[in-house]
């Protein structure tokens, strides 16, 4: 099982002023390769931006302090944002985490169509992301 960092979330009021930012002072490049497909009839229906250097996204998605009571998870990952990492072995991950003893909460495609996501806090309450890509 290998993961690899994918993108980071940065979960803002002002989408179109972040994004901005993040192309005109950080010179970043808007991508358009490999989006997630938004289920916004899901729970999340905020506006979301995609800025990257070429090799990792950043997603400049709108803060949604409600999205769990939408979706019935128990963790945001759109009130302060997360760091996503992507794996080939979903499922031995979160053996892995189980062994561990680290909660997580299993979105399955609840927000992204066609990934297979869960979500965990590490010690200091950061949320992170691990998801990977359904093939079917």
């Amino acid at each position: 099982m290998k993961l690899e960092l994918h993108h980071i979330n940065l979960s803002t009021n002002k989408v179109d002023e972040m994004n901005n930012f993040y192309l005109k002072v950080m010179k970043l490049n808007t991508e358009t390769e490999g989006l997630p497909v938004l289920e916004k009839k899901k729970g999340y229906s905020g506006d979301v931006a995609f800025v990257s250097d070429g090799k990792i996204q950043t997603h400049l998605a709108e803060k949604d302090l409600d999205v769990c009571f939408k979706t019935g998870h128990s963790i945001n990952p759109l009130e302060k944002g997360h760091i996503a990492y992507r794996t080939d072995d979903l499922d031995g991950f979160k053996k892995h985490l189980n062994k561990l003893n680290i909660n997580f909460s299993d979105w399955g495609e609840t927000a992204v169509k066609g990934w297979k996501q869960i979500f965990f806090h590490d010690p200091d309450g950061n949320v992170i992301e691990v998801h990977e890509i359904d093939e079917k």
